[in-house]
This record gives structure tokens, sequence and C-alpha cells, in this order.
């Protein structure tokens, strides 16, 4: 154990014997005007190496490493680690309250993992949480019904809680390595969605769809994109002059900036959309954004309107998503090369691709070219279905 110094002006901390700082800095004058912290070092019985700040006062610092040195000699283990009398939900505050994950996208959800496991773990003792304990909370979760990837993300939240915490020096390796022990419910692949839209499938859509929702729909089977960055997307990233949209790495999910080429289908849509008074959104719903449980709704009753199965817990119905994933497919069998497909979509390459393959804008658009012929192959007489749709889209 040892008595550490903390230089005022660069916070190096260091040896208690030193006289001046290596930045320059009069620690003796520092002492004096009560501007140098004191540190207490010392070695926990997990190994893990932590420093302890005392304040200003270097008696303070010399009792804290008496009392610290009577602990450890006296067997008085669980006083001596940080998280004696953290609960979860202490240390959940704290990690709500940090500015890295406000910024997160998936803050609202982070806080809504966390509101369900308080009800569990709040107001016990981090040193007291147990692997039984976490399989026991696994089991009455999927008993309240819910699915095993959720279950496995409100986990996955309660393990990068922890870990924050580990890495801060508020929680020791004991209580990580009663999280790490715990296995995930769902196995890879389990949840892996086959379900594809047909192309009658998506001619009845189109039918039964009004407004905007139809014009999403050509346009997500024509781009590739996702739902959100669909309903995002605005005008001053449609780029008319290259032929393409390019999406900003906040914009999209695996934040990366993404160039989408615009295809004939994607232009006559662009076309005849209206543009709104008030906001930049290109698809919008009487001249306002369409928020995602808006665009679920609507396409929920386009389904039922045109005899589609919706929903995932229903057997064979339809989510938005599955466009996505159609597009994927049918690009394979348009003969789109692998790195290309990836690429459109957002997808990451892998292995060595990431490193030698470059595909550049010139790519995308004959993969994309190719992509559209086929896909104007399959469809047929899709071109009177499309010609009509700019007349349908209301402001």
């Amino acid at each position: 154990m040892a008595v550490f110094q903390e230089c005022p002006a660069c916070h190096k901390k260091q040896a208690n014997r030193n006289r001046r700082c290596s930045c320059g800095e009069d620690l003796l004058k520092a002492k004096k005007s009560k501007r140098v912290r004191y540190w207490v070092s010392y070695r926990l019985p997990s190994g893990k190496q932590r420093k302890e700040a005392v304040g200003f006062s270097i008696e303070e610092a010399r009792d804290a490493e008496g009392k610290r040195r009577s602990q450890k000699r006296e067997g008085r283990i669980f006083d001596m680690l940080p998280q004696k009398n953290m609960t979860f939900s202490e240390l959940a505050v704290w990690y709500l309250d940090l500015p890295t994950v406000k910024a997160l996208r998936t803050y609202i959800r982070i806080g809504q993992h966390i509101k369900n496991l308080n009800r569990a773990f709040g107001d016990c003792l981090l040193r007291n949480i147990q692997p039984v304990d976490l399989e026991a909370y696994q089991t009455e979760r999927a008993e309240q019904g819910a699915a095993k990837a959720t279950v496995d993300h409100e986990l996955e939240t309660a393990k990068a809680v922890i870990n924050k915490g580990f890495d801060n020096n508020l929680v020791d390796g004991q209580t990580v390595r009663a999280f790490k022990l715990v296995r995930c419910l769902l196995r890879p692949g389990e949840n892996a969605r086959n379900r594809l839209l047909g192309f009658d499938e998506y001619l009845n859509l189109l039918d039964a769809s009004k407004g905007y929702l139809r014009a999403v729909l050509v346009f997500a089977l024509n781009t590739g994109m996702r739902q959100g960055e669909i309903l995002n997307l605005t005008w001053s990233r449609v780029d008319r002059e290259t032929g393409f949209i390019r999406l900003l790495a906040e914009a999209t999910k695996e934040n990366k900036p993404k160039a989408i080429p615009i295809n004939h289908h994607a232009r006559r849509i662009l076309d005849g959309l209206p543009r709104a008074l008030h906001i930049d959104n290109v698809f919008t719903k009487r001249g306002r954004r369409v928020s995602g449980d808006t665009a679920a709704n609507d396409f929920a009753k386009a389904c039922k309107a045109a005899g589609i199965a919706y929903g995932m817990k229903t057997p064979g119905g339809l989510k938005f998503h599955d466009i996505r994933t159609t597009v994927k497919t049918n690009l394979l069998r348009a003969g789109v090369d692998k790195a290309l497909r990836d690429t459109l979509l957002g997808h990451s390459l892998r292995g060595m691709d990431t490193y030698y393959l470059k595909p550049t804008e010139a790519d995308l658009e004959a993969a994309m070219d190719r992509y559209t012929s086929w896909l104007d192959g399959q469809l047929g007489e899709l071109g009177q279905h499309l010609g009509n749709i700019s007349e349908n889209v209301t402001p």
C-alpha cells in the first residue's frame, strides 16, 4: 500500500516525496495551498490494483492507508471492495447519467431494460448477485412472455453497466464474473427469419396501400433501405446530380456513411412526391413526419387488406424488415457479387475483404442496374402500377 499525490496542474499521480512535478508544478507550494489531492493505492483480494481518492489532507490519507491495512490484515475483505454498499439501481443511475451513454441512439431502450432489471435487482447489493439469480431472472422473464432475444438484450445491458463500473473502479472482478458466467438463451441463428416477400404479394400490397406507404414500399424494394432510413430520409440527402442517396453515419444502424444508387423506379417516386412546407423529410403523411409506429400500423392494415399474414408471432407473418431480406436475396438471384450486395445494404465486409475490396460508386451503379433489370423482368407489368403511384400519394 502507498500514498500518492496528484499534481493539480497535469493530474499526474506520483510519489508523495516528490517536490516538483515533471510538468514543472511546485508541489510543495501546492500542498500549502491545499491544491494537492491525495490517493491511497492498494491491491484488492481479486488482484486488481485500486486507487482511492481521500481528499486534500496528508493526515487523512495516512489514516485511510492505515484503515485499509487493518482491513486486509483482519480479513475483512468486503469492507475493502468498492461495491460493499452499492446496489444495482445505484450503479445503473450512475451509468445512465454518463454522457457517452446518453449519446447512444438506443438510450431509451437501455433505460427500459434497466427498468425491468431494477424490478429484480434494484435493491440488491452488487456483491450479493450470483449467477443463479441471473438464471432465475431469465426463467421469470420467459414465463412472463418475453422473447429470448429480449431477455438476452436486457442481460447484455446489465453486463454493460457492470463492466463500465469495473472499468471505473466501482465494481470488483467477482461481480463481473457472476454476470459473465450467464449464457444467452437464444442460440446463434435461432431467431433468423426465412420470410420473403413474393412478387404477387408485393403487387397486392401496392394495390392495398395508399398515400405515402405505397411510395415507401416501392422505394424499399428498389433500394434495400431500412424502414428507419427511409422514414428519416431528407431531401438534402438525395443527390440528384449523381443519382445517389447519401446517408450520413448517424443515420444508419451500422454507424457508417452509405451511398445507395437511385434506379429509375426510385427516381420516379422521388419525382412524384410532394414536398412538405415545414419539414425536409422525403416521405410525409399529411405534411408531417411519419413515425415508426404510424408506419407499422399502416403497414399492418395494408397487409390485412391484401390478405397477407402480418407480424412475427403470426405463422408466416410478414414484417417490413422482410422486404430488406427479400432485396438481398433478389440481389443474389440477379447475379450481383456478394461484396456489392453487402455494400449496397450497408453490411460489413468480412475477413480480408475489409482491406482489399473497395467497390466504387460506378460498381454500385452497375450492380443496381443489374438488379433493376432482373426485377423488371420478374414483375413484368409492374410499370403500370408504378405509373400511378405519384397520383395516389397525398400531401
